[in-house]
C-alpha cells in the first residue's frame, strides 16, 4: 500500500469517496450522517496546501481512502478518515493512523486525537484496537471543546460522540 499527499485533481474523487464510504451509517440506520455532504473542495484544498491530507492509492495511483488532520492544542486532531467501501477491511484505515502517527512524531507533536461515534463498531471500538483511549470529558482541551460544540450545533448527540487520544510514540 502506497501513502502520499493528494494531489489537487483528486479532491473532487476525494468527495465521491467520502459519500461512497457513507453507506456504511445509512445500514445501520444513521441517514443523517450518510447523507451528510462531503466536504467542499475548498476544505479539502486548504488541508492539503497545509500538508495535512494523505491518501492511499491502489496500484494504478488511484486514492483508495484518505485522512486529514488539523493542529488542536499542540497536538494532531484526526479530523476525517475515510476507505472505499470496495477498499474496506484491507487494513487501509489503521495504516492511514499510522502514517499520521509517523508524520506527528516529525512533527514533534506528543499525541493524536480524534472524536468519533461511541457505539459504532468501525468508529470507537476499532480506535481502541489501535492504541486509543477514551479521554475524560474533564481533560478535553479548549480546542477540543470547541470542536464538540461544532459537532453539537451539526446535530450530533454529544452522548454519542467520543473523544479518544494516543500518545505518538517517539523514535
Amino acid at each position: 500500500m502506497n501513502i502520499r499527499t493528494a494531489h489537487r485533481d483528486e479532491l473532487p474523487t476525494l468527495q465521491e469517496l467520502e459519500l461512497a464510504a457513507g453507506v456504511l451509517f445509512r445500514n445501520i440506520g444513521m441517514t443523517d450522517v450518510a447523507e451528510h455532504p462531503p466536504p467542499g473542495l475548498e476544505v479539502f484544498e486548504e488541508f492539503r496546501q497545509a500538508g495535512q491530507l494523505w491518501v492511499s492509492v491502489d496500484d494504478a495511483d488511484k486514492p483508495t481512502g484518505f485522512v486529514f488532520v488539523k493542529l488542536v492544542d499542540g497536538g494532531a486532531h484526526v479530523e476525517q478518515v475515510s476507505v472505499h467501501p470496495d477498499h474496506q477491511g484491507h487494513g487501509i484505515g489503521r495504516e492511514l493512523i499510522e502514517y499520521v502517527g509517523t508524520w506527528a512524531a516529525e512533527q514533534g507533536l506528543p499525541v493524536l486525537t480524534l472524536s468519533t461515534f461511541r457505539s459504532v463498531p468501525w468508529n470507537a471500538p476499532y480506535y481502541a484496537r489501535l492504541g486509543f483511549t477514551e479521554l475524560p470529558a474533564a481533560e478535553l482541551t479548549p480546542g477540543l471543546t470547541e470542536i464538540l460544540a461544532a459537532e453539537t450545533a451539526f446535530g450530533l448527540d454529544p452522548a454519542e460522540r467520543v473523544f479518544m487520544r494516543r500518545p505518538v510514540a517517539r523514535e
